[in-house]
């Protein structure tokens, strides 16, 4: 039923696992090496298709330097951060109060009122496109930090909702029926009781948003023109001349943007582990 541990298997077999790893995890890495490697080299090397070889010279430093003092990356950086802090604070703070309520409370609704939520992941977003821009164009937030950050919550409330509502019914309700016994308000509950157990999922859900919103490129293109709003992932098109793209410039920034969240990654690993794996061993 399960597969058996590689331990377990005959020695042959071990050894060729051992050597298939690393060449499936530098295929796996191929694209972000090819990245990283053209983001050192001078333009000059696109020109003459030296893709993959020796750098003609190593312009790493330039090419990271320009891409800070001689575009607006600083810019498109810091709308990215005000885009996703307070997307994944909405997000967050809206699923874990209504986790708690779908988790928590039982009424007739309650499982339909859930199957919402859940049916909102299964949409394509690309069919939403049209109405969504001429919504934030009619409410007057195209093209507005706010408006992008506004529409992110809304459409990942649902997976949060789903995550935090399981987690809290994986919650032990013995907890919330002994402070009810004790005359301990509903809002106390929440914020005293279930808040403090439900820390490692919200750190873990923190890491998936913060990750997914920065990311995000068709909402950021479709709400977003110019460098006031436009996140990091849109403006490093920005790079791309009339008749000329900085390729060399592109990669720079591509890993730029690519750092932060892989530094959120590092820095709530343990977090984020704990907060997919609780409840999963009894």
């Amino acid at each position: 039923m399960f597969p058996t541990p590689i331990e377990r298997t005959p020695r042959s077999w071990q050894i060729t696992y051992q050597s298939l790893l690393p060449v499936v995890l530098i295929l796996w890495l191929l694209p972000l090496i090819g990245v990283a490697i053209f983001s050192i080299k001078p333009a000059a090397d696109f020109t003459t298709a030296n893709y993959w070889g020796w750098p003609s010279s190593f312009e790493g430093f330039a090419n990271y330097a320009l891409v800070f003092t001689g575009s607006d990356m600083p810019r498109y950086l810091l709308n990215s951060v005000l885009i996703t802090v307070p997307t994944v604070i909405g997000a967050v703070a809206l699923s874990c109060m209504t986790g708690f309520a779908l988790g928590i409370y039982k009424f007739r609704s309650n499982i339909w009122i859930f199957f919402m939520f859940v049916a909102g992941n299964f949409v394509p977003f690309q069919i939403l496109m049209v109405p969504v821009r001429e919504l934030t164009l009619n409410l007057g937030l195209y093209n507005t930090i706010p408006g992008l950050v506004l529409f992110h919550i809304a459409f990942q409330t649902g997976f949060c909702t789903l995550f935090m509502r399981n987690f809290i019914r994986a919650l032990p309700f013995e907890l919330i029926e002994a402070a009810r016994v004790e005359g301990v308000a509903e809002w106390r509950i929440f914020w005293f009781i279930v808040l403090p157990l439900m820390k490692p999922a919200i750190a873990a859900l923190s890491v998936l948003i913060f990750t997914f919103i920065w990311n995000d490129y068709f909402w950021a293109v479709v709400l977003t023109q110019g460098v006031e709003s436009q996140p990091v992932t849109a403006g490093i098109t920005s790079f791309n001349a009339q008749y000329r793209a900085a390729y060399h410039l592109m990669s720079a920034g591509s890993i730029v943007a690519a750092l932060p969240p892989v530094l959120m990654f590092f820095l709530m690993q343990r977090h984020f582990i704990a907060g997919l794996t609780l409840g999963a061993v009894k």
